[in-house]
């Protein structure tokens, strides 16, 4: 049956329906045989216009704030943060849904032999049904090549499908007017709301084969028809001056392919990228087994305590297809909820939360194989610049460009709401820039290297500026807190904001060292020095009077011990400075932080425990790796599998298909680790398009929980180190070659470009 979720029934509520997207263009299928409703997004549709929010009264309040927290008076640099700090107005702007397309089915007879199904591998959502006598069958997937969303109704019987189609939103509140464009295309016209709102077109367009259509109105009339393809585009001022114009050119373009050509150049797009990794966990006769039920009755067993490692598996491709989804080269980046979202004020706003939400998102683009996805994060990056560049003026004094916890459509770099825990975080783009150097770490791609270095080179000059240092020299970012956080004095007073938590040291720890490494590859070798003497100034992790790794300067106790947040792990992961090998100290000591964490409550957000995934992937712990999978879909994962906060975020999804890759191939040390953290559940099992740092893709098979064999290909030229837990020959077109063999399972040879190496135990 391939990588496919399936139902029995109709979605019930939206948490239920099936998604489809190209990035652009979003719909959730609920699949009703007689009442189908598609919730629609466009991924620019957003309330309101771009502002300057920055505060004026920062800059002049910055010292006072830095003296009270450095004087110990928290209570006085809090008020005066809240008051001076905060942006003006506080909030930023938030995602909106499009609208519904609804589709009315005259239809005689009782249901039967219903099936839904979202075929993963090609992007396609599928329903299945008799009425009556009849039997009739629904296609809707996402074009990307195409820009447009396909509908495809179908009858076994000539001349019995007849339906109405109807644009809405909200109860038509929330639009101009939908109106006829021509004789079989209806248009939604409408603003997204607030000052400098964009303008949106959304146009539905039919092509029936026999029987007949007609527009009524607002509806869309289709008669004794023996098929019908229902073609959906849409678009905002955001990129097109007439949006109008370019939806229903869009659709014309379409139909004159026609639906088996569009729906062939949507499925060589899509497999494209879903068939450069596979993956198998456990026994394939099993898995054959399990497959035969209803995804929603498979998660229910899982709940029940039984194992279910196809659904896992299965899980992992999900999450890569939600990513190709929501994410595409021109398109935003993925957002809290991907691209699916259906209320007018989201959760948190639908925005890019840049305090671990966005960054998780994506985590598995790279390693698995859709480093073309990570494009639209980039491009964003690239737009927070000019505001960063503003936002560090006019709040620090500084030089580079900084942002906070969240970012929007408009690339807004000032702090968001005004939640002390969260708020007064200066870090957001010295984290998301790390992301561009963790590109080119997997393609080690030259050219892009020119495009990043610039970035990382401005992240890191805001803090050349903005880091102060403190009586033993030690430099420390303040303002800052760790999110989201609250620490205890010993006289029993709470409060967030601080100075150098943790987790500010690590990502600069990063950052200058991605700089470094980029320095010395652009010739930028009259920085590299200077970046090396900051981070040599960092503070290191420190261990507290718990055995586990400090969260602030100084050794707190914390408010909330179970708390959802774990940021004084970054140097675990994402971050490479914590490793088993080099630093195993830090190493106890983090597994000290995630078992107090787990002990009181911790992981009980998706997304955090999508993060403890790949935390103890790191550790090398593959039971407790794989248990918390377990948890994360048995706990936090909707009947759809969307990751449940709750509710629904589509972070989860995305960090735990990562957290299974750092199960099965480690690169963040230097080294190719071959599965360093594979839990007794999956004694046997294979995956192949595992991307790895270096420019390497790696193929494995084991079986009795030891390495099978292994293909290694080499995208560039240069000295392959591997680890793996066994002896091993490396060989080329069946041929053994000279390779090094070293301490701990280390073996070393010199690879080649476009070579692939064969490994086979000893």
């Amino acid at each position: 049956m391939g990588n496919r979720l399936w139902y029995d029934k109709p979605a019930k509520e939206w948490n239920e329906a099936l998604p489809v997207g190209n990035g652009y263009i979003g719909g959730m299928i609920f699949g009703d045989p007689l009442t189908e409703r598609i919730a629609l997004n466009e991924d620019s549709v957003w309330y309101g216009g771009p502002r300057d929010r920055n505060n004026p009264d920062a800059l002049q309040n910055l010292d006072r704030i830095r003296e009270a927290l450095k004087a110990g008076r928290l209570k006085e640099a809090q008020d005066l943060a809240v008051m001076a700090l905060t942006a003006t107005p506080d909030t930023q702007r938030h995602y909106l849904p499009l609208g519904d397309l609804r589709l009315k089915f005259d239809h005689s007879g009782p249901i039967s032999d219903y099936r839904r199904e979202l075929d993963v591998d090609q992007g396609i959502a599928s329903v299945f049904y008799r009425a009556g006598e009849h039997t009739f069958k629904r296609e809707i997937f996402c074009s990307y090549p195409d820009r447009i969303m396909a509908i495809r109704c179908e009858a076994e019987t000539p001349g019995s499908l007849n339906l109405t189609v109807r644009l809405t939103r909200g109860h038509n509140r929330y639009m101009d007017e939908i109106g006829r464009a021509n004789a079989n295309t209806l248009v939604m016209r409408g603003e997204s709301g607030g000052a400098g709102s964009l303008s949106f077109r959304a146009a539905v367009q039919a092509d029936a084969n026999g029987g007949e259509v007609r527009i009524i109105g607002e509806y869309m009339v289709i008669s004794g028809a023996d098929a019908v393809t229902l073609l959906f585009s849409a678009a905002t001022t955001f990129r097109e001056e007439d949006p109008e114009k370019w939806s229903i050119a869009r659709l014309q373009d379409a139909a004159e392919l026609g639906y088996s050509q569009l729906r062939e150049r949507h499925i060589q797009d899509f497999i494209s990228f879903m068939n450069r990794f596979s993956i198998r966990l456990g026994d394939a006769v099993q898995a054959e087994e399990l497959d035969n039920q209803p995804t929603d009755v498979r998660l229910e067993r899982m709940k029940q305590g039984l194992d279910d490692n196809s659904l896992l598996a299965l899980y992992v491709q999900y999450g890569r297809y939600l990513l190709l989804s929501s994410s595409r080269q021109g398109s935003l980046p993925a957002n809290l909820q991907g691209i699916w979202n259906d209320q007018m004020l989201p959760p948190w706003d639908s925005k890019f939360t840049i305090n671990i939400n966005t960054q998780m998102n994506y985590w598995p683009a790279e390693p698995l194989a859709l480093s073309e996805c990570h494009q639209p994060l980039f491009e964003l990056i690239d737009r927070m610049r000019e505001p960063g560049r503003h936002t560090a003026q006019v709040m620090y004094g500084s030089r580079g460009f900084t942002a906070h916890h969240n970012t929007d459509i408009w690339a807004d770099t000032a702090p968001q709401d005004i939640w002390l825990p969260a708020t007064y975080w200066p870090m957001g783009a010295a984290w998301l820039s790390l992301h561009l150097w963790e590109h080119y770490e997997f393609g080690r791609n030259k050219d892009f290297l020119q495009f990043a270095f610039p970035i990382l080179q401005e992240a890191a000059l805001f803090f050349e500026d903005f880091l102060t240092e403190t009586q033993d020299g030690k430099l420390v970012t303040s303002p800052s807190l760790s999110p989201e956080n609250t620490y205890i004095l010993p006289n029993g007073e709470s409060g967030v904001l601080c100075i150098g938590p943790s987790m500010d040291s690590q990502i600069l720890y990063e950052l200058f060292s991605a700089c470094i490494e980029a320095g010395r590859l652009t010739g930028h070798e009259e920085e590299v020095s200077k970046w090396s003497q900051l981070r040599d100034k960092l503070p290191k992790p420190a261990i507290g009077k718990y055995g586990q790794l400090q969260e602030w300067l100084a050794d707190y106790e914390e408010e909330e011990p179970g708390h959802r947040h774990i940021s004084h792990l970054f140097a675990l992961h994402p971050g490479s400075q914590i490793t088993t090998r080099r630093t195993p100290e830090w190493s106890a000591a983090a597994r000290v932080t995630l078992e107090r964490r787990l002990a009181n409550g911790g992981g009980h957000t998706g997304w955090s425990r999508a993060w403890i995934i790949n935390f103890w992937a790191r550790l090398e712990d593959g039971e407790k790796a794989f248990e918390n999978l377990q948890a994360l879909l048995t706990h936090s994962t909707l009947p759809n599998l969307f990751d449940n906060h709750p509710p629904f975020q589509i972070d989860g999804n995305f960090g735990g298909a990562a957290g299974v890759s750092e199960m099965l191939v480690h690169s963040h040390a230097g080294e190719l680790h071959l599965l360093p953290a594979l839990p007794s559940a999956w004694k046997e099992g294979e995956v192949s398009g595992l991307r790895a740092r270096g420019g390497y893709t790696v193929r494995l098979q084991w079986a009795d929980s030891l390495l099978a064999e292994a293909e290694i290909h080499a995208a560039h030229s240069g000295v392959c180190t591997l680890r793996t837990k066994a002896p091993i020959q490396v060989l080329l077109n069946g041929q053994v070659i000279l390779a090094e063999e070293g301490p701990e399972g280390i073996t070393k040879w010199e690879a080649e470009k476009g070579c692939t190496y064969r490994i086979v135990p000893v």
